[in-house]
């Protein structure tokens, strides 16, 4: 029988379900990790001044695939009304939440810890995701705003109209941040990889890790690169945050002002593995739910993933990191045969050298994220 992640009644509970206990070598280490020295670019700065990139920032894609950006021009107001949207959402029972229940084969919905899909190693987390399409024009529709009270109902459309500016925020933030990576690659053109994400259909996520009695046992997101192509990210000022680097788990420190940006395994694929996407997770607390607020940006669901040809052109004579593929054909791996965790996309690739008819069911251990 499958377990039912209740946050209210978990979040009490003296022993964990064994199904939430990670493996020893998986879990987080007693004492803590050390903090991660990133980068910061300041993308207002950068986009004023003509592209000069801060010291270690092309270091750090290739290494990690991990920054942070300030500058960036959410307003501060926004970041805290989503905050108190997100905290109203998971302070109501557990039956209300999943009227906006997360079906089989989706990448929205509401999730209570992926129970639905796996029995073993499970994130101590819930989670609402929901798709951030862009308009065919700007001001012409209102699809996450609308998703909200499809689904829930009228009382929730202010709820719906926040993450609606969020998401359209982000949207220009993340395309503003393929300027940085074009300019980490040594693109003569700034703006030559928005036009790849043009007409996306992104996806934003909001993360609750409620208090845990037993943190040292469980993990609120396993270790796992995103399938996605960007990741930004706003974590509370409790952190959980932790990223490998030179071999090491590295806690990454919240900071208010900024949003840390992880490249994903599609965007680490159009960059002909030159650029490295970000192994991460999420360690929980016992004393107080840690929250934070995550945007997929992706391109449409049927454009090719492949390097632009100045990339291409740079490394004539060597073969490519990663064949042609389509980021639904990439999604529908990760949602129906594959469990996301560090070697997503090269299980992808060996089911790609074997044949795209290959449908079989290739779950184990690790973290599904997106």
């Amino acid at each position: 029988m499958a377990v039912v992640f209740d946050a209210e009644v978990l979040s009490r509970a003296e022993r964990i379900p064994a199904q939430f206990v990670w493996p020893a070598e998986e879990r987080p280490a007693g004492g803590g990790v050390e903090e991660m020295d990133i980068p910061v670019v300041d993308l207002a700065g950068f986009l004023r001044g003509g592209g000069e990139l801060p010291r270690g920032v092309a270091e750090a894609c290739e290494r990690h695939g991990f920054f942070q950006v300030v500058g960036h021009g959410v307003g501060a107001a926004l970041i805290t009304e989503a905050y108190r949207c997100c905290d109203a959402f998971y302070a109501r029972p557990l039956a209300e939440k999943q009227r906006a229940r997360r079906r089989p084969g989706e990448s929205h919905g509401y999730a209570s810890s992926f129970t639905d899909r796996f029995d073993a190693s499970l994130p101590w987390k819930e989670t609402l995701s929901f798709h951030c399409p862009a308009p065919p024009a700007p001001g012409s529709g209102r699809p996450v705003a609308d998703y909200f009270v499809g689904i829930l109902g009228e009382e929730y459309r202010h709820m719906g109209e926040v993450y609606q500016e969020y998401c359209d925020t982000m949207t220009r933030l993340a395309l503003d941040v393929t300027e940085v990576l074009a300019a980490a690659l040594g693109l003569p053109d700034r703006g030559a990889l928005r036009g790849f994400f043009a007409g996306g259909d992104s996806v934003m996520r909001l993360n609750h890790y409620p208090p845990c009695r037993q943190p040292h046992l469980t993990l609120g997101t396993g270790p796992h690169r995103d399938p996605t192509s960007l990741t930004l990210l706003h974590q509370d000022g409790l952190g959980g945050l932790q990223v490998r680097a030179g071999g090491e788990w590295r806690a990454v420190r919240p900071s208010a002002d900024a949003l840390v940006v992880n490249i994903g395994d599609t965007f680490a694929a159009l960059t002909d593995g030159r650029h490295a996407s970000c192994l991460h997770r999420a360690v929980v607390s016992s004393g107080a739910a840690r929250r934070s607020l995550t945007f997929f940006l992706n391109p449409p669901l049927d454009r090719v993933v492949r390097p632009p040809d100045a990339l291409l052109d740079a490394a004539a004579g060597r073969p490519r990191a990663y064949p042609d593929f389509t980021w639904r054909e990439f999604l529908e791996f990760t949602q129906k045969h594959y469990r996301s965790d560090a070697s997503t996309m090269d299980a992808f690739v060996a089911s790609i050298a074997r044949g795209r008819g290959d449908d079989g069911d290739h779950g184990h251990g690790g973290q599904e994220e997106e």
